[in-house]
């Protein structure tokens, strides 16, 4: 996209703009200006990346030396960019027109038109970060559109008006270390949606690290883009990405009744009571609470942002231990985001949210979602979605932070971290977190819950190592030393469980699968993992006790709950299996207050330290528990 550069200059003084549409420009200081002004333009035109980094530098003269010494810093920066100087020249536009006769219709049809659609847009777009396609496609959804009106005109008057800010996606962060030209300057590029950065290189050949550049027929220059999260649409160097902030918290929203309760003593049991939460459950909500309702005034919390862990085993309850802390932001006037690395769990997630709260506007947003351009109360999202919002949310809630595709991906974490307002606060839920938040944890920097108790207080069932030859081998015909584990699956089988087999890799689960029909003719067993086409169905199946085996990946490690189950890990060794995953997996056991008491075994040539510090974190968890009562 084409942008102009201008210096404005009024009696009040001189300042450099970029415009999208200098007659929106035009008009803008027509109505604003409040005397003479002039516009001195820079021609030609440059990519819209060119022109905000020409006006970030030539702002930061202006005022301090004289107009004639920013013309020179304009030449150089030419250079740099290998614009030829001969091409550029400047034009002055003189324009001022009383303000009564701005009511003229032919002064600004397509002014007004946008003029008074801006509140409501403003309201549309709160919070979005948006590219100029999904801008347009938002206003035509939300009934904004005006087929006659320029869109550049809108997106530069609203710049203007301030309802909202325009930057370049691709970023240029540092400035040319000499007055060579651009391509042997050290400045480095980052994309302002996923935060991948790259040094600018060479302006003839490919960027590394996800940053392409190209002959772009936007813009008419080598123009970098965004590979990285290029599945949300194109992030170019010359389009803009539009964003406004959240704006006020509104007043006067359901629940303001309660204002009364918050001073009172045991006022925080109002957010507490509604939910049927039970004690271990209700201590963990309460200090996330007290930690939203009373900022710690220590630096040592350290981030820009808050955050709170739930640092939760599995099956724990951990939805409805954030059922309060949105209640509490909802009745502040504040809006939540509650997001997950999946989808499914988007779509689960939804109607146990909706009914919780019933008056609250619930949208969900994943990939191909109907509601994309719906504001809520309260979004349900997958992490990728966060890309598509900035400082929008007071409250965000980041559900399985150590799973993929959340975990190690710094795009993801980027999004998540642009998210959450001023003066709001993250959850962090996990029964496995990372390894540096468990520092913070134990640096005491990190405010936290440990969940250490299942709801139905009964203690998590603790691994069993068993040593069994690899998978080959067993599946092979050859696999001596497998008795012990056929022995402990008959066991589950006649007691009833269903059972879930794990197995590192993909290529193994229908070897296993087969090796299983085998040994237990009568039962049936069945393979699935995330390039099984039926793997909904198969799940279904199993849910409904018409599979007993279920071999799989770590694809079924979180999120599926069986009332009654059994965990056997084979090659429990595996690189693959990390002490998180293991312990995700051994999770799927014991979960209902029915069959509390469900067995996990970890099968394997050899005891790896994944296997140990994963029955030590369980062992600690129930120590815990128990030392605080919660056990029965």
């Amino acid at each position: 996209m084409k942008a102009h550069l201008y210096y404005l200059i009024r009696p009040v003084g001189g300042s450099w703009h970029v415009s999208l549409n200098l007659q929106a420009d035009r008009h803008y200081w027509m109505r604003r200006a409040g005397g003479p002004f002039r516009m001195r333009v820079l021609e030609p035109a440059l990519s819209f990346g060119q022109a905000y980094a020409f006006c970030e530098r030539l702002s930061a003269l202006s005022g301090k030396v004289r107009w004639q010494e920013q013309i020179r810093q304009l030449a150089s920066m030419a250079e740099e960019w290998d614009i030829s100087k001969e091409r550029m020249s400047t034009w002055q536009w003189r324009d001022w027109t009383p303000p009564n006769l701005l009511e003229e219709p032919a002064a600004n049809a397509i002014g007004h038109s946008w003029i008074e659609r801006i509140p409501r847009i403003y309201e549309a777009i709160r919070g979005r970060f948006l590219l100029v396609e999904e801008f347009s496609s938002l206003l035509k959804d939300r009934g904004l559109a005006d087929g006659e009106a320029d869109l550049t005109y809108g997106l530069q008057y609203g710049w203007l008006c301030s309802a909202w800010t325009l930057e370049p996606g691709i970023r240029w962060l540092e400035r040319p270390i000499s007055r060579l030209p651009f391509v042997r300057s050290s400045r480095q590029l980052q994309c302002k949606r996923c935060g991948t950065s790259a040094e600018a290189g060479s302006r003839t050949g490919p960027q590394t690290d996800g940053l392409v550049r190209t002959l772009c027929h936007h813009c008419g220059t080598l123009c970098a883009y965004c590979e990285q999260c290029l599945t949300m649409g194109r992030v170019r160097a010359c389009t803009p990405l539009i964003r406004t902030g959240t704006g006020q918290p509104e007043t006067g929203r359901p629940g303001a009744a309660m204002g009364s309760a918050l001073a009172a003593p045991g006022g925080m049991d109002a957010f507490l009571k509604p939910w049927g939460l039970s004690e271990v459950q209700t201590e963990a909500a309460r200090e996330a609470l007290a930690f939203l309702q009373h900022p710690p005034s220590s630096k040592r919390v350290g981030r820009r942002i808050r955050r709170f862990l739930f640092w939760a085993v599995t099956g724990a309850g951990k939805t409805e231990m954030i059922f309060p802390l949105i209640a509490f932001t909802l009745f502040k006037g504040g809006r939540v985001v509650v997001t997950t690395p999946r989808r499914d769990v988007v779509l689960e997630l939804r109607p146990r949210i909706q009914k919780a709260f019933p008056e609250a506007s619930v949208v969900t947003l994943y990939g191909g979602s109907e509601q994309r351009w719906e504001q809520g109360d309260i979004t349900i999202a997958t992490t990728h979605q966060l890309m598509r919002f900035r400082e929008a949310f007071d409250l965000v809630v980041i559900d399985e932070i150590d799973a993929f595709p959340y975990h190690n991906n710094p795009l993801l974490e980027f999004a998540a971290e642009q998210v959450c307002a001023p003066g709001g606060a993250y959850i962090l839920l996990s029964a496995t977190p990372p390894v540096p938040l468990q520092r913070e944890v134990r640096r005491g920097t990190l405010p936290h819950a440990r969940v250490a108790a299942r709801y139905h207080r009964h203690p998590l069932p603790v691994p069993q190592l068993l040593q069994i030859p690899g998978i080959a081998r067993m599946t092979s015909g050859g696999g001596g030393g497998a008795g012990k584990l056929v022995q402990l699956l008959d066991r589950s089988l006649k007691r009833g469980a269903q059972v879930f087999v794990f197995v590192p890799k993909i290529y193994q689960v229908e070897p296993v699968a087969e090796w299983l029909r085998k040994q237990f003719p009568e039962v049936r067993t069945e393979g699935t993992s995330s390039k099984d086409a039926d793997r909904a169905s198969k799940v279904v199946a199993f849910r409904e006790r018409d599979i007993r085996l279920l071999v799989t990946t770590t694809i079924l490690e979180r999120g599926v709950t069986i009332p009654q189950s059994d965990v056997f890990i084979l090659e429990a060794d595996s690189t693959v299996f990390d002490a998180a995953a293991l312990v995700q997996m051994a999770g799927r056991a014991g979960r209902s207050a029915q069959d509390p008491n469900g067995f996990v075994v970890f099968a394997a040539k050899e005891r790896t330290s994944s296997q140990k510090e994963a029955v030590r974190q369980i062992v600690e968890m129930n120590k815990i528990a128990r030392k605080k009562g919660y056990l029965k």
